[in-house]
């Protein structure tokens, strides 16, 4: 489903500045046509400040559709139009490169990331994932720390993104289920109990860049 008018886009710019890829704005959009979004000038939610757009800024965005369904995809400025106030014009994207993300389901990708993982105050260890999503990951360790179902631990994962930014993500989660691998490793799969939502867009965000990479394969 594409963007209407009228229809709230809450955008973030791929800087390579760590604070400003941090920024949420949002924008009303104004008009779609074959080729375009128009929007108008972003502003910062929590300045009210607008936001200077450049021709061929990078932008990740969302809007949100029925059932508060969040719908992402990666855009950019091509051009400007001006009106009774000057409006953006975003490259319009193909209905299969937006992704959908559910309430209470995320999407998932296949990811190889660092995790370090606290499982009390003497005993720590470093895994490896085997995907990550907004709502869970599975990791790879090597299985001389037992651990077990509902088991309740820390993490912090490292993940990087496409503008070279890389992010120390913390959270606490539970086990959800451990499986014997054939190399002698274990493999554990783990649901957030505790997140905050802006560690959890991070995740939603690497996800949505991970696989529009796969998708350009």
């Amino acid at each position: 489903m594409l963007p209407k008018v009228n229809q709230i886009l809450h955008i973030q710019v791929n800087s390579i500045d760590d604070e400003e890829s941090k920024i949420e704005y949002r924008s009303r959009i104004a008009d779609v046509t074959d080729l375009s979004i128009v929007i108008e000038i972003p502003m910062n939610e929590q300045t009210g400040r607008l936001k200077k757009l450049y021709y061929g800024d990078e932008l990740n965005t969302y809007y949100v559709g029925q059932g508060g369904v969040k719908h992402y995809f990666t855009t950019s400025v091509t051009g400007y139009r001006e009106d009774v106030i000057r409006l953006i014009e975003l490259h319009k994207p193909e209905s299969e490169a937006i992704t959908q993300v559910q309430r209470r389901s995320f999407l998932r990708v296949p990811a190889e990331l660092e995790i370090a993982v606290k499982v009390s105050d003497q005993i720590q260890f470093i895994g490896v994932t085997d995907d990550v999503g907004g709502g869970g990951i599975s990791f790879v360790y090597d299985g001389q720390i037992p651990l077990g179902v509902n088991m309740a631990i820390s993490c912090w994962l490292l993940v990087p993104f496409k503008n070279g930014n890389i992010e120390h993500i913390s959270f606490s989660g539970e086990i959800v289920r451990v499986k014997h691998l054939e190399t002698g490793k274990q493999l554990a799969m783990l649901r957030f109990v505790d997140i905050l939502d802006r560690e959890r867009q991070k995740l939603i965000r690497f996800c949505f860049e991970r696989q529009m990479d796969f998708r350009k394969r």
